[in-house]
């Protein structure tokens, strides 16, 4: 049976019937007719955001801790041109969001009409696809596929411009199986490469598991099946930025997040294996370093859901076209079927060699004096945040890595950060989607100083719905990972690193209403944290750390896996001399 509707309440049913319950949005006037439909049902909650890049992180973060696609609602003009930064952060790191945007009507598109702009035109480049629709008869069918398109093969953003027009305009609504999609992603992979690869992983001497969001994306599926393939194996496992938790920080087989800012046996694992297998990462650049000295002596498996990833950075000897999920699936079967046999001798001369990495201990440290260093700081918070239902983003720079290095993450979407576009401004508004997705659960966004104050005005958001959500703030008073390499690389001339202006934290939690802790001592950190775990609302907690604290291990840019730098006495002295660090 058709029903005949007006275009703002297609957009309204069309979410409904994709089971969407909350919408992050901003109001204005190319969006009303939405917003009035919003108003008069019960099924959809519609957050209120300060700014409309808040509502896409804030979608992020909820398609992140849910695998559900994230919905955002903005106005035409500057309120689509806001959004654009959460757009291209959410390409980048292959989040399913949907944004919904206004445009002014259709006949006046064209004649620079008030808060006009080129929606489709500027988002082109930052979404999986978009769709300016002039005709409301298109609009549910439109509505329905950029859910498909959003979730299917590699996840992504998309976004709809939909002019005023339309919304008042009557039509008819088709439902979501009436509409006939040609997108359709392949997802099994080549039986016979999967069988070379398996070959392979039998007489590997020195393998490593390289994984990466794509695990996470693929589903909790994926994710169990990537822990059963470890076991099996025994082979060692390591992880991107973005794929932690997909195995557990706990398991023996865990070498840590490799990378610039990665481990020390992580790394060198990396660069002195001869069997890599990539599981749903890019090859990106902060992974690879020197692509020429990557890993220059493996042979090198590929499984990705997309193609154009394939052979794009690194050639791949086993390119696996499909989803994670059913790769790992065929491969665990052709390997068992095969016997489950692994190299023995070589894989344990390989673990020998890993111990021996390991016992360099990189991510040691000295807690002394009356001081708060950032990686005790997180040391502490893990260990008094460990055993919550918790939820951890971050914001960019020195703490995000030192985030990733010391917290552990035992389980897929429980990481929340940008790691592709690198966004300043990302955590706060992130940790809001996460909240309204998990109300229940501890969401806490570790932030620096000036990443956090980005996006600050989200404070309003938070109160107004009540979401505890704990913004723990390491505040070092500078741009920490800018000073480190104008330190490191620029001969200490520290260009713009600071702000002379910081803001008082606690007055400024206060001025919304919420709750402001400021700790400046290593005694009294404890306590401190604990102050924030049990209060019910928000938090801006304002922790007082080293000023000029380095985050190591770091490959320097331009270099191979196998030279890292340390933290050690010789560190400046050896890069500002052209070279760096052998270990």
């Amino acid at each position: 049976m058709s029903k005949t509707m007006t275009g703002a309440k297609m957009v309204v049913q069309a979410l409904i019937d994709q089971g969407v319950d909350v919408v992050f949005g901003y109001p204005g006037g190319a969006v009303l007719p939405i917003y009035d439909e919003l108003f008069q049902q019960e099924k959809i909650k519609h957050v209120l955001v300060r700014h409309e890049q808040g509502a896409v992180h804030a979608a992020e973060g909820y398609a992140r801790a849910t695998g559900k696609p994230g919905v955002a609602l903005v106005t035409s003009g500057p309120g689509a041109t806001n959004a654009v930064t959460g757009l291209t952060d959410a390409l980048m790191d292959s989040i399913p969001i949907i944004v919904l945007t206004g445009q002014v009507p259709t006949f006046m598109i064209g004649s620079d009409a008030f808060q006009e702009a080129d929606t489709v035109g500027i988002t082109r480049p930052c979404t999986k696809h978009n769709w300016l629709v002039k005709d409301t008869e298109k609009l549910s069918a439109t509505l329905h596929e950029a859910f498909h398109i959003a979730l299917s093969g590699r996840p992504g953003p998309v976004l709809i411009d939909i002019p005023k027009d339309v919304q008042f305009a009557t039509g008819t609504y088709t439902e979501a199986r009436q509409v006939e999609t040609h997108y359709n992603p392949q997802v099994k992979g080549d039986l016979a490469m999967i069988t070379e690869l398996a070959k392979a992983m039998e007489t590997a001497k020195r393998p490593v598991f390289y994984t990466g969001g794509g695990v996470i994306n693929s589903g909790p599926a994926a994710s169990q099946l990537l822990r059963e393939l470890v076991a099996a194996t025994g082979f060692p496992i390591t992880s991107t930025l973005m794929g932690l938790g997909a195995y557990p920080a706990s398991g023996d087989n865990w070498l840590g997040m490799l990378g610039m800012h990665g481990l020390y046996e992580a790394n060198m694992a990396m660069h002195d294996c001869d069997l890599m297998i990539n599981i749903g990462a890019r090859f990106d650049d902060r992974i690879t370093g020197r692509i020429d000295a990557f890993s220059p002596r493996s042979k090198k498996a590929h499984i990705d859901i997309d193609a154009s990833s394939i052979n794009k950075v690194v050639h791949a000897d086993f390119p696996i076209l499909g989803d994670v999920a059913h790769v790992l699936e065929d491969l665990l079967n052709v390997w068992k079927a095969r016997g489950r046999k692994t190299n023995a001798e070589g894989l344990s001369k390989w673990w020998d060699q890993i111990k021996e990495w390991r016992a360099v201990d990189c991510l040691k440290f000295e807690q002394k004096g009356k001081v708060i260093k950032p990686q005790y700081a997180l040391q502490r918070l893990e260990a008094l945040t460990q055993k919550h239902d918790r939820y951890i983003c971050t914001e960019v720079g020195q703490h995000q890595m030192w985030a990733a290095q010391y917290l552990g993450f035992e389980d897929p979407n429980r990481w929340m950060t940008s790691g592709g576009l690198g966004t300043m401004g990302y955590g706060f508004p992130a940790s809001i989607g996460v909240q309204m997705a998990h109300p229940d659960a501890l969401v806490i966004n570790v932030a620096g100083e000036a990443s956090w104050l980005m996006n600050m005005q989200e404070l309003g958001t938070a109160m107004q719905y009540r979401l505890p959500v704990k913004q723990f703030i390491l505040n070092n008073e500078r741009l920490g990972m800018v000073r480190q390499w104008q330190e490191l690389l620029h001969g200490e001339r520290y260009s713009s690193s600071w702000s002379e202006s910081l803001p008082d934290f606690v007055k400024l939690a206060e001025a919304f209403g919420a709750k402001g802790i400021l700790c400046s001592d290593p005694d009294t950190l404890d306590d401190a944290i604990m102050e924030m775990l049990t209060h019910k609302g928000p938090v801006l907690f304002d922790c007082l750390v080293e000023k000029h604290e380095n985050c190591f291990p770091m490959i320097p840019s331009g270099k191979p896996h196998n030279e890292m730098l340390l933290g050690d006495a010789s560190t400046k002295d050896a890069i500002q001399a052209g070279g760096a660090v052998l270990v």
